[in-house]
């Protein structure tokens, strides 16, 4: 709790409010962008990938689970890290490395080099999180951090939308690996912004509070949490790598109009994660993330329906974002509210651990279908993950009730 009152007292930009640096939302929303860019914009591009890398929709699912894979290993050690360097340094280095890796990504010749870049992508996802959270803790009024929390979460989405819009877009007129080269230019630039509008970190300490040298195994609500994020991960992921392929190879859209698709969800995305974490306040938060897992099994009905009424995929690419993508933002928002002094890296990121294993094992499995264009039983999968993580989520909220109220759970 030092370093972040420490942190917090440099804070001194003419124009914010409440302490806060001028622009530092804009700042950590396009931060988490960046973070998963890569793994979307290969989701987005994958019918031309197919084609030009000669990579199979099973080999396309891999690519998740490496990044998230990598990330979900990388997560305890990199909250540990953000807690004893700061924030700074940490977004400055998520941000140059998420660079490196969009570079490589475009100059890819085929499926190694490819599996290669988006894993070393594992590290600016296992830090967005702890870097992100630890930053709003030391430089926002504790009034507006859920707020500042679902507008940087969103940045995730916003993510989604740029690859399955613009991104896609460039790509038809410089080719994909023009468009990812572009990215990878953006994401440096923002790089240079992190190093110059943040405030200086606190010097870095050769050792975390004795509160946090505790196991990476999570315990209490973190488990909880960590679990719920599993099953929510898996169900998300194979929807951001399969839905413009799903869009292209069994509804026939374009590839342009299937990173439509993709761009939907990301602008629901952005939106349900602002709202819902505005309306995430103690006594309320507790129960979001099960009805909004319940939303998502919804949302997922609808995909399949596309294979009977084609608009009905639009439909449900809108509802994943206003309630699958937003759960995850509701999760951070309770790491927030609840972390002990100085383990807000480590919580976010062991949360995220749990997020970014759902990632990894949620689209090889999927893929499994996809191969032989067996979407349906894909999208019933999908559907099985989103229900076992809202029961999860409610079994959760009714023992901390009971907890709270003095009950046996």
């Amino acid at each position: 709790m030092a370093a972040e009152r420490t942190a917090a007292a440099t804070v001194s930009a003419p124009g914010g409010r409440e302490g806060e640096p001028r622009h530092l939302s804009a700042l950590l929303t396009c931060s988490m962008a960046f973070s998963m860019l890569q793994l979307f914009l290969i989701g987005a591009l994958g019918p031309r990938l197919l084609e030009e890398l000669d990579v199979s929709p099973a080999v396309l699912g891999l690519t998740t689970t490496v990044g998230f894979g990598t990330a979900a290993v990388l997560s305890p050690s990199s909250g540990r890290m953000v807690d004893r360097v700061g924030p700074r340094r940490s977004l400055v280095l998520l941000l140059a490395v998420s660079a490196v890796a969009l570079a490589l990504i475009g100059a890819a010749p085929g499926p190694g080099l490819l599996l290669g870049a988006v894993a070393l992508g594992g590290i600016p996802q296992a830090l967005a999180n702890p870097a992100t959270n630890k930053a709003i803790l030391a430089a926002v009024a504790p009034v507006r951090r859920g707020a500042v929390t679902g507008l940087k979460q969103s940045g995730v989405q916003l993510g989604a939308f740029a690859a399955g819009l613009p991104l896609t877009a460039l790509a038809g007129g410089l080719g994909w690996r023009g468009a990812v080269w572009t990215a990878s230019g953006a994401a440096l630039l923002a790089g240079v912004w992190a190093l110059r509008a943040l405030p200086a970190d606190p010097p870095a300490t050769t050792a975390a509070p004795a509160v946090a040298r505790t196991s990476f195994v999570p315990r209490g609500m973190v488990a909880w949490l960590s679990a719920f994020s599993l099953f929510l991960g898996a169900g998300i992921a194979s929807v951001n790598t399969y839905l413009a392929l799903y869009g292209v190879r069994a509804l026939g859209l374009s590839p342009t109009a299937a990173g439509g698709l993709v761009a939907a969800l990301g602008v629901a995305g952005v939106l349900g994660r602002v709202g819902w974490s505005k309306a995430a306040r103690p006594g309320r938060a507790e129960w979001l993330p099960g009805l909004l897992a319940c939303g998502a099994v919804g949302a997922t009905a609808l995909l399949a329906g596309g294979l009977v009424a084609g608009p009905l995929v639009w439909a449900g690419a809108v509802a994943v974002g206003l309630f699958a993508v937003s759960g995850n933002a509701v999760s951070m928002v309770l790491v927030m509210q609840r972390a002990a002094g100085g383990r807000a890296g480590q919580d976010s990121a062991l949360v995220a651990a749990g997020f970014f294993a759902g990632f990894a094992v949620g689209p090889p499995l999927f893929g499994l279908f996809a191969q032989s264009g067996r979407y349906g039983p894909g999208w019933l999968c999908v559907a099985v993950e989103f229900a076992m993580a809202g029961a999860i989520a409610f079994l959760w909220a009714v023992r901390d009730r009971r907890a709270a109220t003095g009950k046996p759970a």
